[in-house]
C-alpha cells in the first residue's frame, strides 16, 4: 500500500476551505481543514503533514506566525501561502519566513 500524502489546509472560509479539501482528496491526497491558526498548529504536530496550506488572515494566530512556528522545528515541509494579502510586503514576508509559494486569492483550483 503506498503512502498517501498528507495535506494540512488552514483556511477559515468554510467554503473555499471544504473546496479545496475535496479537491485534494479527489486527487488521492489526505487533507485535513482547520478553521483556526492554533487549530492548524496544533494539527501539524499531531499529523506532521507532507505539505502546508496556510492562509495568513487567521483567527487566533496568523498564518505567518503558524510558520514561524514551524519553521522553528521542520526546516523541510512546504509550506504554501494563500492568501488574499497579496502587498508585496507581504510576500516578501512570507517568504523571508521560509514558505515554499504564495498563491494570492482569488486562484484556479489548476493553480
Amino acid at each position: 500500500m503506498s503512502h498517501k500524502i498528507k495535506v494540512l489546509i488552514v483556511e477559515d472560509d468554510p467554503y473555499l476551505g471544504m473546496i479545496m479539501k475535496e479537491c485534494f482528496e479527489t486527487r488521492e491526497f489526505e487533507a485535513y481543514l482547520f478553521a483556526s491558526g492554533k487549530d492548524g498548529l496544533d494539527a501539524y504536530f499531531k499529523l506532521n503533514p507532507d505539505i502546508c496550506i496556510l492562509d495568513v488572515m487567521l483567527p487566533m494566530m496568523d498564518g505567518f506566525s503558524i510558520a514561524k512556528a514551524i519553521r522553528e522545528a521542520d526546516q523541510r515541509t512546504p509550506i504554501i501561502f494563500l492568501t488574499a494579502r497579496s502587498m508585496k510586503e507581504d510576500v516578501k514576508e512570507g517568504f523571508s519566513i521560509g514558505a515554499d509559494d504564495y498563491v494570492k486569492k482569488p486562484f484556479s483550483i489548476e493553480e
